[in-house]
């Protein structure tokens, strides 16, 4: 019977959300103390909003092009993506982003750099405060690349000269820029609260929508048409599609990348979003500034990163199913192209309407306040007021300036796009892992299980280190290193086996010092 992992893996993500979620909320203990948003209440950022509201808000906050492009890009491994994806959402990205979410509650909804200052000390303060903006910024320009992208596409799959591609592409980025300059600067509730509602259940009409078409076309093996992929230089490809079925992990439990790239931790960083992110760790605290109670955590945090996982693993089987390994390779993975061709013949016609409202605005609404956060996290570090207008205009100008060199560079040629992205997805799995050790620090000063928390952040050093030691845009820039998995292997688990040994060592300290 085919199709039998996939519905089994979304099965499981469901009922990880009801009992290991509920796992992890009991041992953080939320209370009825009185939240920021309450307390706080200044009309700009912390502003009080419906539960259902913040959940919405939340995924699209944290969902961005992850989820999707992150999620076809692993589709390359084969369907042992299935795994990291449904594993990985419940027992390191939901904890992940329940605890970042959670312990910003509980400091009056600081920055996530402040917060991990706070139990990891000063110095990792200061680390984190550089290494957040510049985060920030990047998922920013990825998140306004990638739409721009593909309107791009749409325009050119309508009869638009390419010709005019290059001018098309500027156009519509530094649209995308004048919307996050606004959105940037006003009030949360005044257009993120209002518009992200309806494009969060266009995100979810539209995974129900790739599913059922995915799911159809694996059932009948309905003949799709080639792809033509256009390089940079000019030259056409054209890329056959072969109807199969949807695989089986327990048929292809192996390696199933055609270029034999390593599956740990390339598969790993690459799904990125879609499994954990420390980029949610800087969004989390966004709605924590926004929950009425603390016991709507669950919910909001852990639930939204379940949703996450659902869409990504819902992506992943399209792309394992509909192009295939060698098809994920030839055309690059997931971008633009595989994405409107998924759309398109999942779901036909409206497919192109839902990659507008869904793949389009994923990302444009996590570019926003990937931004915003930058310009709170820089607030938070220099102690500026943000209910004064012109300052919050002073630290908006500067921090989306930044964000059109590296956008317009990348649209004019002098910056890959896609050297962004991976620089992205190493800084963003290693910060998800950082997070993860502040709030196993935390746990042990307020006497919990830390080890719920301590373990994936073991395993996140694995992935982050082996990572490190191996990719291109990394110490794999060295030819002896690149894909060099004797050095890069033994590598990530002395990195971990480190860092939960300095991990023990600290908390035997502050235990001993709480004695």
């Amino acid at each position: 019977m085919c199709m039998v992992s996939f519905f089994l893996c979304l099965a499981i993500l469901i009922i990880g959300y009801f009992t290991y979620g509920k796992v992890v909320d009991n041992i953080f203990s939320p209370d009825d103390r009185e939240t920021p948003a309450v307390a706080i209440n200044d009309g700009v950022d912390y502003v009080v909003m419906p539960e259902w509201k913040l959940f919405l808000i939340q995924l699209l906050n944290i969902a961005g092009l992850g989820p999707i492009f992150g999620a076809i890009t692993g589709a390359e491994w084969g369907p042992c993506v299935y795994l990291w994806i449904t594993f990985g959402t419940i027992f390191a990205g939901g904890v992940h982003d329940y605890f970042s979410g959670m312990l910003s509650e509980r400091n009056n909804g600081a920055s996530i750099s402040e917060v991990t200052g706070t139990y990891l000390g000063p110095v990792m303060k200061n680390v984190m405060r550089v290494f957040s903006v510049v985060l920030l910024i990047m998922v920013g320009t990825v998140f306004a690349v990638g739409p721009a992208g593909l309107l791009k596409v749409l325009f050119v799959n309508n009869g638009v000269s390419k010709d005019s591609i290059l001018a098309q592409s500027a156009f519509w980025l530094a649209i995308i820029l004048i919307y996050y300059c606004i959105a940037t600067f006003v009030s949360i509730d005044k257009i993120i609260g209002k518009i992200y509602p309806i494009f969060g259940i266009c995100l979810i009409v539209m995974a129900v929508g790739v599913a059922i078409g995915t799911i159809r076309i694996s059932a009948t093996g309905a003949s799709l048409p080639p792809l033509t992929v256009t390089a940079s230089d000019g030259t056409e490809t054209q890329i056959q599609m072969a109807a199969s079925a949807m695989p089986e992990i327990w048929n292809n439990f192996r390696n199933m990348h055609p270029q034999g790239t390593p599956m740990w931790s390339f598969m790993f960083i690459s799904v990125a979003c879609g499994a954990i992110s420390g980029f949610h760790s800087t969004q989390s605290p966004l709605m924590a500034r926004c929950l009425k109670s603390e016991r709507q955590g669950h919910f909001v945090f852990y639930g939204a990163m379940v949703a996450e996982g659902i869409i990504a693993l819902i992506w992943a089987a399209a792309g394992v199913t509909i192009f295939g390994e060698d098809g994920l390779v030839a055309v690059s993975g997931g971008n633009s192209t595989s994405v409107y061709y998924i759309c398109q013949h999942t779901m036909g016609g409206i497919g192109i309407v839902l990659a507008m409202l869904g793949v389009i605005a994923c990302p444009i609404t996590s570019g926003d306040t990937a931004f915003r956060s930058a310009r709170l996290t820089i607030a938070d570090w220099f102690k500026i007021d943000m209910d004064d207008w012109k300052k919050r205009l002073a630290l908006c100008i500067p921090v989306l300036g930044v964000g059109a060199l590296l956008g317009f560079g990348n649209t004019l040629g002098f910056i890959d796009y896609s050297v962004i992205w991976r620089y992205f997805s190493w800084t963003n799995q290693t910060l998800a892992m950082i997070v993860l050790w502040a709030a196993s620090m935390y746990l042990v000063e307020n006497k919990r299980n830390y080890w719920i928390t301590a373990v994936p952040a073991t395993f996140m050093s694995a992935v982050s280190a082996t990572y490190f030691c191996m990719a291109p845009e990394c110490l794999g820039a060295i030819p002896s290193l690149k894909n060099n998995t004797a050095v890069s292997y033994p590598a990530g688990i002395i990195v971990a086996i480190l860092f939960l040994c300095i991990f023990l060592h600290a908390a035997n300290k502050r235990k001993a010092a709480k004695a």
